[in-house]
């Protein structure tokens, strides 16, 4: 069984209180339950406003980091002790 979420943007306010659409594209998937059980705790989490706005910080946190492994930049975990060790994000 999977659950369906649907991802849309979201009306912003300008100044003068006027409502502006942005153009956005809806997207919709099936998530198992455990997915949806992990994208329910980080919007907690986080403090999120929607499940659309943990999704797309999650799309600029990866791009940041494949950009940085495209340059050949390695990723590095530093421990409660102060051990830094090479974190291996793309297996």
């Amino acid at each position: 069984m999977s659950t369906t979420a649907t991802l849309a943007g979201r009306i912003e306010e300008e100044a003068g209180g006027k409502a502006r659409h942005r153009a956005v594209t809806r997207v919709q998937m099936d998530l198992p339950p455990r997915s949806m059980e992990r994208l329910t705790a980080l919007k907690d989490k986080t403090e999120a406003a929607s499940y659309a706005e943990v999704i797309k910080n999650a799309l600029r946190l990866y791009e940041a980091l494949i950009n940085e492994a495209d340059q050949g930049n390695e990723f590095l975990v530093r421990d409660k002790e102060g051990n830094t060790v090479p974190y291996r994000l793309f297996l």
